[in-house]
């Protein structure tokens, strides 16, 4: 079979043999991958870690050998999605909600990649992390589930609710599900972001503001007129631009959270600890999604809560080094690599 293999950052289509149940223990399923999103994290993974891997893991497939015991809710044949991390809901890190810190969650992943023409699944996905895709969306848009789901833990950690005003800052694919996720619990939200063409789509998405960013100063005081002169109650960092840190803190309300969802390229820029110390704000991070997540991060996509349709551009996974390119160039907003044919 073929797959992307990433390397020291290059990327190149690779001759694998086929997974097989056998090779697993007899247990679990083997996908055929039709289709798979790429993923912020995927590419800090293509920049800076130079090990040689298969990336990917917003997976939609369909089952071509499955066997998982007395567990029947998926057979051969079934087009699915699927999660790619499984806590095991017992440990310490579980009981405290902490999913994505749990050591069966950091081990547990499909095999090789979501860019790759078939993937191993373990009983353990089969049970927590993989579902029919429904009838009314396309494979690209149901591929949006995983990311949704990490948008979705995001804004439960976060406790917004109706009467909560939260700020967006960065409108890539990751904010505009962001922003989307919060008026699902009933926020209010402002995404704000530099690309024009940007701000017009988070327009069309119901958020209920929108702004271009012209400077910190600037901006953060329109941000300010808009909430009684206080600021955001929540501030979600969605892009990893280093200046972001300083027009989130002038941003947020005194007593307000700022959640860090993005790396930055400077890993030694921080929060002012005096700021954080006097106005009393929370910064917390949020990472990966539980099952839970997932679940409702699908039933937000099937029910049409959440809109996706035009947020990614399909690329042949022969020409997934473009993709690459130009998802970081900002030439698109989201990638989602062809893997079956037509």
């Amino acid at each position: 079979m073929k797959a992307a293999v990433s390397e020291n950052q290059k990327i190149s289509i690779q001759e694998f043999p086929e997974p097989k149940l056998e090779d697993f223990g007899g247990k679990g399923a083997i996908v055929k991958v039709k289709g798979c999103g790429l993923c912020g994290s995927d590419i800090v993974k293509f920049v800076h870690d130079g090990t040689s891997k298969v990336l990917g893991h917003e997976v939609v497939g369909e089952i071509v050998e499955i066997n998982n015991g007395i567990f029947s809710k998926l057979k051969r044949g079934d087009k699915v999605v699927l999660g790619h991390h499984v806590p095991c809901m017992k440990c310490d890190y579980c009981r405290n909600e902490n999913y994505s810190m749990c050591r069966q969650f950091k081990k547990t992943n499909i095999f090789p990649g979501g860019f790759s023409e078939y993937i191993y699944v373990s009983p353990l996905h089969l049970q927590n992390t993989v579902f029919k895709t429904p009838d009314n969306l396309d494979d690209m848009e149901i591929s949006f589930m995983e990311p949704l789901g990490c948008c979705v833990r995001a804004v439960e950690r976060a406790q917004v609710c109706q009467g909560t005003t939260s700020l967006v800052i960065g409108l890539g694919s990751i904010g505009l599900l962001m922003g989307q996720a919060i008026k699902a619990f009933d926020g209010d939200v402002i995404g704000c972001d530099l690309i024009e063409e940007r701000v017009a789509i988070a327009n069309n998405l119901n958020f209920d503001a929108v702004l271009k960013f012209e400077d910190n100063d600037t901006t953060s005081a329109k941000i300010k007129e808009m909430t009684c002169s206080i600021g955001a109650d929540i501030v979600f960092m969605t892009a990893g631009a280093d200046q972001s840190l300083d027009f989130a803190l002038k941003s947020v309300r005194d007593g307000g959270t700022i959640v860090v969802f993005s790396s930055v390229k400077n890993d030694t820029a921080g929060y002012t600890n005096n700021e954080i110390y006097y106005r009393e704000l929370k910064v917390m991070g949020s990472y990966s999604p539980a099952p839970k997540d997932l679940e409702l991060a699908y039933n937000l996509l099937k029910n049409k809560k959440v809109i996706v349709k035009y947020l990614s551009t399909a690329y042949p996974l022969e020409d997934i080094a473009r993709a690459i390119e130009d998802t970081m160039s900002n030439k698109t907003l989201k990638a989602y690599i062809k893997v079956e044919k037509d």
